[in-house]
């Protein structure tokens, strides 16, 4: 494999990313796009990346590129993700694919007309924890009766996960519900056919709301309770518990343990431990291999519509 790769977005997600390539052998990063040049420049370094820009289109136009990922603050990333199949580069799009149902319908458009490599990064699919889970449901041992699933920060200012200011505002519904809305269904292997949420107040300065309950139901008649919360004082991240009718099992990110707290080792899931790598790795092999990759722009829009649902009722 030999695929040289854009980097766009030079933030705590995408140093995620470089970390995560640099275990993959054969793909080469040679830009690194970032919001102002200089900070943009120092991560290039960093990583030794020999180009550095502000703008992606220069990027694109790097001699041999064939690829780009994208962890660009959510508002770009339709546009950057069209933009990169105009340039006839496959695309790796950050979750969320978008934050209004319109542009990801454009980006699954673009894709469909160009033939190209379109996945969004729903690293739920990815995570060893996740992937073991539903290797017992593909084989008839777990039947998911019901998920309960936590999502909570505590980030009453607009910072990142590095604790740096952000030029953009996160959102509880289009990006952090995005993961478990698109997890559930996939883990059902059902369509998700009613969702309910409620939200709390909205915050005087963010704009957005701070607490979220989101309630769905799967045609298998599966369920799934989803807190949010940018409000926790306490450890921060998502806490799947997966309630089926053979066992329990809570999962954080890579790990998975019974729902009496016991350790599953799920070392030997995947060739890594790493979700983001993994999703790397299937990116670049979807390259590779002309076909669609697990989490393509044209799998995960159910989920997108449900998002869009959502909003309908908030509004």
């Amino acid at each position: 494999m030999s695929i040289k790769v854009v980097l766009a977005g030079a933030g705590a997600f995408g140093r995620k990313h470089l970390d995560a390539i640099a275990g993959i052998e054969g793909v080469e990063v040679v830009s690194v796009v970032g919001r102002t040049i200089e900070p943009t420049r120092a991560v290039a370094a960093e990583y030794g990346v020999a180009h550095a820009t502000t703008d992606l289109a220069e990027a694109l136009s790097q001699p041999g590129v064939s690829a780009a990922i994208l962890a660009t603050p959510t508002q770009l990333h339709a546009s950057q993700a069209i933009e990169c199949m105009e340039a006839g580069v496959h695309v790796q799009v950050e979750i969320p694919l978008c934050d209004s149902l319109s542009d990801g319908i454009a980006v699954a458009s673009k894709q469909e007309n160009t033939g190209l490599v379109c996945m969004v990064g729903h690293t739920r699919r990815f995570n060893p924890s996740h992937q073991w889970v539903r290797q017992r449901v593909a084989k008839g041992d777990l039947s998911i009766q019901q998920m309960d699933v936590q999502t909570f920060f505590f980030r009453r200012t607009n910072t990142n996960a590095l604790g740096q200011p952000r030029s953009w505002t996160d959102h509880l519904l289009w990006h952090h519900a995005a993961h478990t809305v698109d997890l559930f269904a996939y883990q059902t292997a059902s369509p998700i056919v009613k969702a309910n949420v409620l939200q709390g107040p909205i915050h005087d300065q963010l704009g957005i709301a701070m607490d979220m309950s989101i309630q769905l139901k799967t045609e298998s008649e599966a369920l799934c309770t989803l807190s949010l919360s940018f409000n926790n004082d306490g450890p921060f991240g998502t806490f799947f518990r997966y309630i089926g009718d053979t066992g329990t099992y809570v999962a954080r990110y890579d790990d998975l343990s019974t729902g009496n707290d016991e350790p599953i080792d799920v070392s030997n899931v995947d060739v890594s431990m790493n979700g983001i790598e993994l999703q790397d790795r299937e990116f670049f092999a979807a390259i590779e291999e002309g076909r669609e990759p697990n989490a393509s722009v044209a799998q995960v829009l159910p989920c997108y519509q449900i998002l869009h649902q959502l909003e309908e009722q908030l509004d």
